[in-house]
């Protein structure tokens, strides 16, 4: 292990190992006990914030390689506490995949762009386990922080760099949320991507200088060429990728109407009906919401 690979790491640790409630430990611990996986990660909003409210979002980490074409599987899980039902959003996957897609061998842009932001390693069922979910966090910064470096300027903030990297991610994708996202990723986790992007690049190769808040990549024309390559085919795929998914979501979800409406509501302002034919045909259902969106983003 490398000195700059060494010093990604011990950080990443610390920052999985970040303190959540322990309604989110006890969550954690039954989903991943239930479903015999070897880790649980926390993220999204609620792991920043704390709060228990709305829909707590879990990646549950199986054992094994074999894994269905489209992945991950998603599924809505509640649980009773006190006087307060708790919601979560589940996504489930092997580890080994999940690793795989960190480090950029795959075409899915998602784990990478998505873990190389705060998350909490809440749940394992051991001390290999772990230690596997921080290499593969370490190898999404190190896939994340490369592409920023062949998207962003010649020299510039990590602002910059970070920001240049998620707005090309958000592109990529279907979102339902306002453009601009990248600027709230940024402001409400400035903690957590401070100083991370030197430490990722030097983790991945890929020298840097700095001069107070200036970074300058040693990033040679050709490697650029070799990345942008890399991720012009995954920009291509990124959409008919995510539709895929949520094509498969909408017959594996439970309550994935009610997931929908809620996050469309909560990204947008715009309400969303869950209609009886809504809750039981969500993707027949799609094409009039997403109207409804365009035309409530329009006015």
């Amino acid at each position: 292990m490398s000195a700059g690979t060494g010093a990604l790491a011990e950080r990443i640790a610390v920052q999985l190992a970040a303190p959540v409630t322990p309604e989110v430990t006890a969550f954690a611990a039954a989903l991943g006990a239930a479903a015999g996986a070897r880790a649980v990660l926390f993220y999204g909003s609620n792991r920043r914030t704390g709060s228990l409210e709305g829909v707590l979002d879990f990646y549950v980490l199986l054992p094994g390689t074999e894994e269905p074409a489209i992945w991950p599987t998603v599924s809505y899980h509640e649980r009773a506490h006190e006087d307060l039902t708790l919601r979560a959003k589940v996504a489930t996957m092997r580890l080994a995949t999940f690793a795989r897609a960190a480090g950029g061998e795959l075409t899915d842009t998602t784990i990478w762009a998505r873990f190389v932001q705060p998350s909490a390693l809440v749940w394992t069922a051991d001390a290999e386990a772990q230690d596997e979910v921080v290499a593969a966090i370490c190898a999404a910064c190190t896939t994340a922080a490369r592409l920023a470096a062949a998207l962003g300027p010649d020299s510039g903030t990590a602002e910059d760099y970070w920001r240049a990297l998620f707005r090309a991610t958000y592109a990529a994708e279907f979102r339902v949320e306002k453009g601009g996202r990248e600027n709230d990723i940024l402001s409400v986790n400035a903690a957590h991507f401070a100083g991370l992007l030197p430490l990722a690049w030097e983790a991945g190769g890929i020298p840097v200088k700095a001069e107070g808040e200036r970074l300058t990549p040693d990033l040679p024309h050709w490697q650029r060429g070799v990345i942008l390559k890399w991720w012009a085919k995954r920009r291509r795929l990124g959409k008919p990728l995510n539709l895929l998914r949520l094509v498969k979501a909408s017959t594996t979800f439970e309550g994935a109407a009610r997931y929908a409406a809620w996050k469309i509501e909560r990204h947008t302002g715009m309400a969303v009906e869950v209609t009886p034919f809504r809750e039981r045909y969500p993707l027949l259902a799609a094409p009039q919401v997403l109207w409804a969106l365009w035309r409530h983003r329009r006015s």
